[in-house]
């Protein structure tokens, strides 16, 4: 029997139709993949669903959760729904939890909304649901705000409330976006345990997701549903354009990656390089980047790879002078770099450019794309009059693949892939030598994210731009790297040429790292949970090797003596046993 059956709904705001005719099932412990592009109409569905929609929304259908009906019904009848009958897992647990309360006090609410517990029975009820998503100390995270918990922790409370009532479906709403790859794991082990107690709609655009995780899949495009059946055959013999389309798209992990090789100069040198912060309540400081070095070659893609709190960012921002180095120095074009960003010479600050996470957060709100884009030239080209600023930003615009109508756009009127090409655009228009990329296409659809590594790429082969790339997705990384660095808490744990680490890697961590990347393939779709616990506070660093208590390889000696790098078949390594274990 389904669970929650939907039949013909359509949702229209004014003369703008953003579902139509959708018709889905999903039974009790089955686990249905809903996949598509963003805007197609995934999140509306889901929002529509527990009766969350604006209400200038307009809609039509059924959508029934076992015998009630969702549409049309009043603001009493979707209360006794929401958490009793269905739960919901947003995509930011930032956003979805309330700042101001403990966790473990917003979960409780939930039983006492719904006379299900109150008082002691609460509290127990909440501990036991945090203890069973896999919360370290239920007792601690109980009291704890969600800023003070990690990504992953934060989206194990979102899960937690939403099965604090035991409801009959979850939908979970791209609930591994921006995740690091062994949170994504874990996560996704964890929704596959609860499918066998209640049914699942899982909402994304991650192909590689649904397959090792779903058992039918549905592909919506422009709000409509352009195919469905079972996971293994709509990956082998898919009938839609737009579904091949999508598996076309998606990066595989799997596949070596076909790069020309590089042997420019050096352009970044970076020796014995330390980042640390003050925390303010106890004036001790947190070591986010340890004594670490590497190399930045002319036309070269070295990517930064590692689990949040490792050091990615706070090392680039170290680097480009956005905030301070505390240890060792850094070199650009053979030329020494230091100091703040605006204490260094324009021409390096032409030639060392950044590319933000949240391309729409990055651009200015109140700008037009065409002076956003040509912004950088009244500083770096000031000779150049309003009209050449216009010709170039037309050229860059077109370069990475933009309309010129896009010119009188403002950053809201645009999709996450225009913004980010914007972005890289206002990058780019300076013609610099070096190109930070932060998460860069983090949260971009397949199709997209293709469209833009292809543009770095293709910049690259043109000019020379020498690209460090900071991701999450090892995938993409591997799509596009000549060279990884592996990064825990702040030491460099493996530093490699591309294929060798994805092939042969040296270090534990870097090889539960691979582990726990999906495949888009439901016959051999990876995404294997090797790897538990969180990586540890900055402040209260592990003796001995940082990674040792979570390394099934650890020894005596792991436990007591921080690991020297060495080079062991072609990589640097930090690690005690690099010659001898066989990972």
């Amino acid at each position: 029997m389904s669970v929650l059956e939907i039949n013909e709904l359509s949702i229209r705001y004014g003369d703008t139709a953003v579902v139509s005719g959708l018709s889905l099932a999903v039974d009790r412990n089955e686990s249905v993949g809903l996949v598509g592009e963003s805007g197609c109409g995934k999140t509306q569905t889901a929002l529509a669903t527990l009766g969350l929609l604006s209400p200038k929304a307009q809609i039509s259908g059924s959508i029934r959760i076992d015998d009630a009906e969702v549409v049309g019904a009043g603001d009493k009848a979707l209360r006794a729904l929401r958490a009793l009958r269905v739960g919901i897992v947003f995509q930011d647990p930032m956003q979805a939890l309330n700042p101001y309360l403990p966790v473990g006090k917003q979960l409780r609410r939930v039983l006492i909304a719904h006379g299900i517990a109150k008082g002691h029975e609460a509290d127990q009820r909440v501990m036991h649901m945090l203890d069973r998503v896999g919360l370290p100390d239920p007792g601690r995270q109980f009291r704890a705000y969600a800023h003070q918990l990690s990504g992953g922790m934060r989206q194990r409370v979102m899960i937690a409330a939403a099965l604090i009532a035991e409801p009959d479906i979850l939908i979970a709403d791209e609930p591994t976006t921006a995740l690091d790859v062994t949170v994504q794991a874990q996560i996704l082990d964890l929704l596959e345990r609860i499918r066998e107690e209640t049914g699942l709609l899982l909402i994304t655009h991650d192909l590689a997701i649904v397959a090792g995780h779903c058992e039918r899949v549905l592909v919506m495009d422009e709000g409509k549903l352009v195919e469905e059946g079972k996971t293994r055959q709509i990956f082998s013999a898919p009938t839609s354009d737009k579904t091949r389309a999508m598996i076309d798209a998606a990066p595989r992990f799997d596949s070596a990656a076909s790069l020309e090789p590089t042997s420019g100069e050096t352009m970044l040198a970076a020796a014995g390089v330390g980042v640390s912060y003050q925390e303010r309540a106890t004036s001790r400081p947190l070591h986010a980047v340890r004594e670490l070095d590497f190399q930045l070659h002319e036309g070269e893609t070295l990517s930064i790879v590692g689990e949040s709190g490792s050091g990615k960012s706070s090392l680039m921002r170290g680097i480009l002078g956005l905030i301070p180095m505390h240890t060792g120095t850094v070199t650009f074009c053979g030329k020494p770099l230091g100091g703040a960003v605006q204490t260094r010479a324009v021409e390096t600050r032409r030639d060392l450019q950044l590319v933000f996470q949240d391309p729409v957060g990055s651009l200015n709100p109140q700008m037009r794309v065409e002076k956003i884009v040509a912004e950088p030239l009244t500083l770096h080209a000031p000779n150049l009059d309003a009209t050449a600023r216009k010709e170039r930003a037309t050229e860059i615009l077109e370069r990475v693949g933009l309309h010129v109508d896009l010119l009188s756009r403002f950053p809201h009127e645009l999709s996450g892939g225009q913004a980010q090409r914007v972005a890289i655009a206002r990058a780019l228009i300076v013609n610099p030598k070096v190109l930070v990329c932060d998460e860069a296409v983090a949260a971009l659809d397949g199709n997209v994210r293709r469209q833009i590594l292809e543009l770095l790429r293709k910049e690259q082969r043109e000019t020379g731009l020498a690209i460090i790339f900071i991701s999450h997705d090892l995938a993409v990384v591997r799509s596009i790297s000549h060279r990884v660095l592996v990064l825990y808490l702040g030491r460099l744990a493996e530093l490699a040429d591309g294929e060798v680490l994805f092939t042969n890697p040296r270090h534990p961590y870097t090889r539960a790292l691979l582990d726990a990347v999906p495949v888009p393939d439901p016959l051999s779709p990876g995404g294997r949970l090797s790897l538990q616990g969180e990586v540890p506070s900055a402040l209260n660093p592990p003796d001995g090797c940082a990674f040792h208590p979570r390394c099934a390889h650890a020894h005596e000696r792991c436990r007591k003596e921080v690991p020297r790098v060495r080079i062991t078949e072609g990589a640097a390594v930090s690690c005690h046993r690099a010659e001898e274990l066989q990972l």
